[in-house]
């Protein structure tokens, strides 16, 4: 009596996947390394959401293309960066660069985002944070100076959707500043 076809069939492709299981395995870790790596030190796409950064980014969400590979000591105002957030560690929170180490920044202009209207050095290593929604923003103006270890990675294109796929601007930064979203002092 001879076995069914089905069970030799199972036999050699038991044998193969012993045989050369390992080796799949190992490019599977590798491959896995090395997009944990590239997004993690280099830069990938990420999800923004939420109404501190309307009009820049829509309030359902887009996805935008993070730059992690980045020389901090060449981020400019009006960049968009990911931070890790002042008020809790677990966050990632989208904002705009509004003051640079040594700018003198009024905390709120108008008085009507913050309970200050005083002006804030920015220390060394650190920079001042504003969504462009002042009104539905937490900021600086509630956490002051953010330390430039907290920085992850700076937007530098929108990728969806596809409709609004452009490189991120710095154009809005005049706007957002006068509608109290923090001043540069001269």
């Amino acid at each position: 009596m001879s076995r069914p076809p089905f069970i030799e069939i199972l036999k050699r492709a038991v044998k193969h996947v012993v045989r050369e299981g390992p080796y799949y395995a190992a490019h599977t870790i590798n491959v896995a390394c090395a997009i944990h790596l590239f997004a993690t030190h280099i830069g990938g796409i990420a999800m923004a959401d939420g109404p501190s950064m309307l009009p820049t980014m829509n309030i359902s969400g887009e996805w935008v293309v993070e730059n992690r590979w980045v020389n901090w000591k060449n981020i400019q105002r009006g960049d968009l960066v990911t931070v890790r957030s002042p008020l809790d560690p677990n966050r990632l929170i989208c904002k705009r660069v509004i003051g640079l180490p040594g700018d003198v920044i009024c905390v709120d202009p108008t008085g009507q985002y913050a309970p200050s209207t005083e002006h804030v050095v920015i220390p060394r290593h650190h920079v001042w944070l504003s969504g462009d929604n002042a009104a539905w923003s937490q900021d600086s103006r509630k956490y002051g100076p953010v330390s430039m270890a907290l920085l992850k990675g700076k937007l530098i294109a929108r990728v969806c959707p596809l409709v609004h796929f452009a490189p991120i601007s710095l154009t809005i930064l005049a706007d957002m500043a006068t509608a109290g979203g923090g001043f540069l002092q001269e």
